[in-house]
């Protein structure tokens, strides 16, 4: 008896060590830098969409591609198996695994694989097409109309068609030409360089002349020598790149051009929108100052300019970033986004003769996506923020009444797929404390079925409490959205650092209501090691407006600055926050931020660590630092104000500098220019460069990276 009870005793007193163990699991750096994406990553549904124009939902699970009704269990259609049969008997390797697809029918998939564009029928398994491209090729673009892809090799354009001949299209020997490309450094909208005709008959392309752009050396020293390569970068008040237009037709093979004279040769071209019939191409031209646009409608087989629809100006920027949306039903008409009118991102119909028909939406919010068009075209589907800044719903507006319906009810972000005939959609959301959901639900937004409701994969890990909340900006009157991330094992009645999180420039967001706040697992892991983490999004970033995020013009950093300040008299208003051991952290615009920070403020800040920090907007490139600063000779008050190397000499606190050494996007040239600063005036501070790395840190060097960002505010403010 007394065996069986001290057995029992022991098994009792270990299983209560085992769950208090699993109640403290600590989070590793390895954990919060790849397991963010890995093994912590709430469950979701590999490639879920709805199969064609059906309104069946299909995903991936176990190499498995499953179908289901809305209202019913899915079923297996299609495996791995079945395609690599099919493969085999067409002469190609197996795969491993189903590859990343999309389906162009109801029944057919294509995917991209190893320099073949591959069609599958599934309901009959066997292969509709194949089409090999060159080795070289990137950027490919493929046509369904044609069973065409257009690709680039280096700086020229090429076409393989379903004869799998190859033509070029350009053949440009000057290496400042390049054709095909993103060009403007992908502001503006621009992500893509090739535009297929919706007939398949036409083609048009970027060209950029960077002629009178700089080159800037970047050091290679994977080579027995360490080798400069050069690359093209555009500073601000400085030459730029000639954008032009091509239009090249398939069946006469020549290309017309559309190079528009509205501002000279010094000018952004983007929205590149095909009209429905093919016909006619629209281009919004921007002046170089980012202050005037002109929607431009030509005429595709001659390039020869029709007629300007409709122009948009403002004194700090315009920036025309959305392509026009043309109704198939109605190809005269189109979808027009601007926050130009009213300050928000809102939705405008308009004909082809730039007559405003109807603005669609309005109100102190913005529309974040639109998602398209139900199959009669009588409603239109958009994301907006109208609940909240940090939240995104889903609406339907009906285009003739004006009646919108708002399809998600649960607070937090949601992800909207809507089927080709507007009747469901699918509904993938999270907020901060759902990790995922994903919902299949009626047009009125009725949920129909669930699909996925996932476990918090952290729930044995010692996390500290993520709070959202508001304050003031600066001028007291507009709400700003913050983060915190209180010390795990928090006590009220204890004093910790505190680690200010920083982005703060435009088109960035850091404080959402999704998993976790939005925050990285890298903010639990300093709270598992007794810090409080706080993260504001000041006036000047994203999806709350033009007046908002206008606020920075001229001004980079300072209105910024004014609302974090704002952050830091809020934490020490906290009983628990040390005012004494106060950090701040930021990568990009954030380390510019950082710095700005503790150098302006360098007796509230004990300890910064700024990555890749623009130092001085004067060797940033033209298309982003005109647009928000002018140029250098427009504005050297506003140049001498933000620069930061007049400040070195104020830094009082340790602060330590991380920078990709192949940076192409913030050159080193900014850091090591500051460093230059420090020493003039000898001031000792931390510098660590990442060989190889480019503007981010990456893979495995970035848990190297947050280590040593973690372990510098651990040796000087903890």
């Amino acid at each position: 008896m007394k065996r069986v009870f001290l057995l029992t005793y022991l098994l009792i007193i270990c299983a209560l060590f085992t769950a208090a163990d699993a109640q403290t699991k600590k989070l590793s750096m390895e954990d919060a830098i790849l397991g963010q994406w890995g093994k912590f990553y709430p469950e979701n549904l590999s490639q879920l969409s709805w199969k064609g124009e059906s309104n069946l939902i299909s995903y991936v699970s176990n190499n498995e591609i499953m179908v289901a009704e809305p209202d019913e269990e899915a079923k297996i259609i299609f495996t791995l198996s079945d395609l690599n049969v099919i493969l085999k008997s067409a002469g190609n390797k197996e795969l491993s695994r189903l590859p990343r697809f999309s389906w162009i029918s109801n029944d057919v998939i294509q995917y991209y694989n190893q320099g073949n564009f591959i069609q599958i029928d599934l309901l009959n398994k066997k292969l509709v097409s194949q089409l090999k491209i060159n080795s070289k090729a990137e950027n490919a673009e493929f046509c369904a109309v044609n069973s065409s892809v257009a690709y680039t090799i280096e700086n020229n354009l090429y076409i393989s068609g379903a004869d799998g001949n190859e033509v070029a299209v350009t053949s440009d020997q000057d290496k400042n030409l390049v054709n095909g490309q993103t060009v403007s450094r992908s502001e503006y909208g621009i992500s893509d360089g090739i535009f297929w005709g919706p007939k398949g008959k036409c083609l048009a392309f970027y060209r950029k002349d960077e002629s009178n752009v700089t080159t800037f050396p970047l050091l290679d020293i994977n080579t027995r020598v360490g080798d400069l390569k050069e690359i093209k970068y555009p500073m601000a008040g400085m030459g730029s790149e000639t954008v032009s237009l091509g239009i090249y037709n398939l069946k006469e093979k020549s290309t017309v051009w559309i190079q528009p004279d509205d501002f000279g040769t010094d000018q952004y071209l983007t929205n590149i929108t095909w009209g429905s019939d093919g016909k006619f191409i629209y281009i919004q031209v921007l002046n170089r100052a980012s202050d005037h646009a002109k929607l431009n409608k030509y005429e595709a087989a001659t390039g020869k300019f029709v007629k300007t629809l409709f122009e948009e100006k403002d004194d700090r920027w315009v920036e025309p970033s959305h392509e026009l949306i043309f109704l198939k039903n109605n190809p005269n008409q189109f979808i027009y986004q601007t926050n130009n009118r009213d300050g928000f991102n809102h939705a405008y119909l308009y004909d082809t003769d730039g007559k405003l028909i109807k603005q669609l939406t309005s109100g102190d919010w913005e529309i974040t996506e639109i998602l398209g068009f139900d199959k009669s075209e009588k409603n239109l589907f958009f994301v907006s923020t109208e609940v909240s800044p940090i939240e995104r719903h889903a609406y339907k507006l009906n285009l003739k009444t004006g009646k919108r319906i708002r399809l998600t009810t649960e607070e937090g972000t949601h992800a909207v797929q809507p089927s080709a005939d507007g009747k469901f959609i699918i509904d993938n959301y999270s907020s901060l404390n759902v990790p995922r959901k994903i919902n299949i639900a009626d047009a009125k937004g009725k949920v129909i079925k669930e699909l996925v409701n996932a476990e918090n994969k952290l729930t044995d890990h010692d996390l500290g409490e993520i709070t959202l909340g508001t304050i003031k900006s600066a001028d007291e009157k507009t709400d700003l959205h913050y983060r915190m991330v209180k010390p795990a094992d928090f006590d009220p009645n204890k004093k910790y650092p505190v680690v200010v999180y920083v982005y703060g420039g435009p088109h960035a967001q850091l404080v959402t209501d999704n998993w976790l706040g939005g925050s990285r697992l890298w903010e639990q892991y300093m709270a598992q090691n007794g810090y409080l983490i706080y993260v504001l999004d000041n006036r000047g970033s994203a999806n709350r407006g033009k007046e908002f995020e206008a606020i920075i013009h001229r001004q980079c950093g300072q209105p910024e600055m004014a609302d974090q300040m704002k952050g830091v008299e809020f934490l020490k208003s906290l009983p628990y926050v040390d005012a004494d051991r106060i950090g701040v952290h930021g990568w990009s615009y954030g380390g510019f931020m950082t710095i700005s920070l503790i150098t302006n403020y360098p007796d509230v800040f004990k300890v910064a660590v700024a990555g890749g920090p623009v130092i001085d907007w004067k060797w940033y490139e033209v298309m982003y630092g005109e647009r928000y600063m002018d140029t250098p000779e427009e504005n050297p008050e506003g140049y001498a104000m933000t620069s930061l190397l007049a400040k070195a000499k104020d830094l009082k606190g340790k602060l330590l500098i991380c920078q990709g050494a192949i940076d192409n996007t913030v050159l080193w040239q900014h850091s090591l220019n500051f460093i230059r600063e420090c020493i003039k005036n000898n001031v000792q501070v931390d510098y660590f460069p990442y060989p190889c790395a480019e503007h981010n840190v990456r893979g495995r060097d970035r848990i190297h990276l947050k280590q040593k960002v973690s372990n510098y505010f651990d040796d000087y403010l903890k």
